[in-house]
Parts: structure tokens; sequence; C-alpha cells
């Protein structure tokens, strides 16, 4: 399809992809996956869907149903759809969380991209090979056993884990069991005494300017939030002052939908095509 042109017609046999969750509509994948099929020429489309909690059962009998080839899932969905997928993925096991389904003839196939995606945006993009480093990530909920999965993975040595509530770590432990990691809790307070490589922002803080109780920064360790808006919140903007290299959330979810527009297609996606139109969505 010539550079610049947009697919105006969905007919028959164009196949069909989606994100569920609730709400959806301020979702970046429908954006990135529509640029990267008509990039490739692809007879494909990506919509929203929308589904209000308790509807997710009813959803997903409808995929296979309305010939959908899959589908990602997000918030609040993501639990649920695990556990309703046939068959689930080893990830999608260790984090008890789905966010990508594959339509087979044996069903759902329930993934999990975002370790995997986490580890690509580390490597390829940061240029930081967690084993034998140690790392600090502030909350333990989805997107902290994600990343904390793919750094024990990648032999990351030693894991704090700053909460509020310390009982809640015991779910991400239970993601990366076996791995070797050594996992220590800390409170919130205590995390600017953490000596570490790599510190992330799991949670929802910095979204409206708050501030986390950073360690000291420097020019040797990484800074990732995983929040992709606003462009730069204060964890970033304090790294960059400091001469820390700094990131946002924007190369996990691009990686993680590279992944899913793998397992869907069997094809290699065009990421920068996909980054360069999430950008301009976010600009």
């Amino acid at each position: 399809m010539a550079e610049g042109r947009v697919r105006t017609r969905v007919h028959g046999g164009t196949r069909t992809v989606g994100v569920i969750g609730w709400p959806v509509a301020h979702s970046l994948s429908p954006t990135i996956h529509n640029a990267a099929f008509i990039a490739m020429d692809m007879d494909w489309v990506y919509v929203p869907m929308p589904v209000p909690p308790g509807g997710l059962p009813a959803a997903l009998a409808g995929l296979p149903a309305l010939g959908f080839a899959g589908a990602n899932v997000t918030m609040p969905h993501k639990t649920d759809a695990a556990e309703l997928s046939d068959t689930r993925s080893e990830d999608a096991e260790r984090l008890a969380a789905v966010n990508t389904l594959v339509v087979g003839p044996d069903g759902l196939a329930g993934h999990n991209t975002d370790a995997p995606g986490f580890d690509r945006f580390l490597r390829r993009d940061a240029g930081f090979d967690p084993e034998g480093r140690s790392a600090l990530i502030f909350g333990a909920g989805g997107a902290a056993r994600a990343c904390a999965l793919a750094l024990a993975r990648a032999g990351l040595a030693r894991l704090t884990v700053a909460l509020r509530d310390a009982v809640r770590v015991r779910g991400l432990e239970r993601s990366i069991e076996g791995l070797g990691t050594d996992v220590s809790v800390t409170g919130f307070d205590e995390a600017e005494s953490a000596a570490v490589d790599l510190v992330v922002n799991a949670t929802p803080l910095g979204a409206h300017g708050e501030e986390l109780p950073l360690p000291p920064l420097h020019a040797d360790l990484l800074v990732v939030d995983l929040l992709y808006r606003p462009s730069s919140t204060p964890m970033q903007t304090a790294a960059r002052a400091a001469g820390a290299p700094a990131f946002g959330g924007l190369g996990l979810l691009l990686h993680q939908a590279a992944l899913s527009f793998e397992l869907w297609t069997g094809q290699p996606p065009p990421l920068a095509v996909m980054s360069a139109a999430a950008l301009a969505e976010l600009a």
C-alpha cells in the first residue's frame, strides 16, 4: 500500500483483532497496530472493544464466533482472561495474567507479552543487561511482576521491591520462583537508601505530578518509568537533571505490542512505523 494511504474498506475477508478493556478509549493499541497493518499492506484491522466488568466470558466466547484472529486484553480483565483461556503460555501461568489471546483450532491460547517486551526494551532501547545486576521496583502489581520476571529470567542478582504494604510482594515472588533472584522488600520511605543499577516505577504515581523517593541519581543508574502519559514524569525529569538515563513506558508498550503482532500474524512488525504512530498520537 502506498505511503500515506489509509485503509477505507473493510470486507468479509479482513482479519480482525482488537483490545478488550474497560475503558479502552484512551488505548494507543489501535493506532499502533493499524499503522503496522497499513505499512505492511496487510488486510487486517484492529478495533477497540469496551467490555465492562463481568462481561468478559461473553466477550471471549464471541471472539471465535465472530472470526477474530485474537485480541489484546488490558485492565481490568487480565487475570480473568488467564482463567478463561483454554491454554496458557509459561509467562501467563507465572504472572496469572493474559494480555494477548490467539484464536486457534483448540480454542483461546493465552499469552503474556509484557515480560519479554520489557526484556526487549531493556536490551534494544536502553542497552541494559540485567545479568548480575541489581534493581529497585516501585509496586508489585501486574506490570511490576512482568518486569520482575523479565529481570529474574535474565539473571538479575538482587531485586528490591518498594511497597506500602509488604504483603503484596507475595504474588511477585511467586512469579519469579525458582529463577535465583534474591528479593527483599522496603517501604517507600526507605527506597532512597537502595544502592541499585536500575530503578523502575510500576505504579501510577507520577501521572499527576507525584514524586517518588528515589535513590541517589547518577550517570550509571538507569531509570524507567512505565507511564507514557505525561511524556516526562517528575521521576524522569529528576533523573535527567542528575545525568541519569531515563525512559518512559512507550518502549515497553511498543515491544509487547510487537510480540502480540507476531503471535497473530507470524510476521515481524515494522517497529519504527508503530513507534512513529504512537508518538504522533501522543503529541
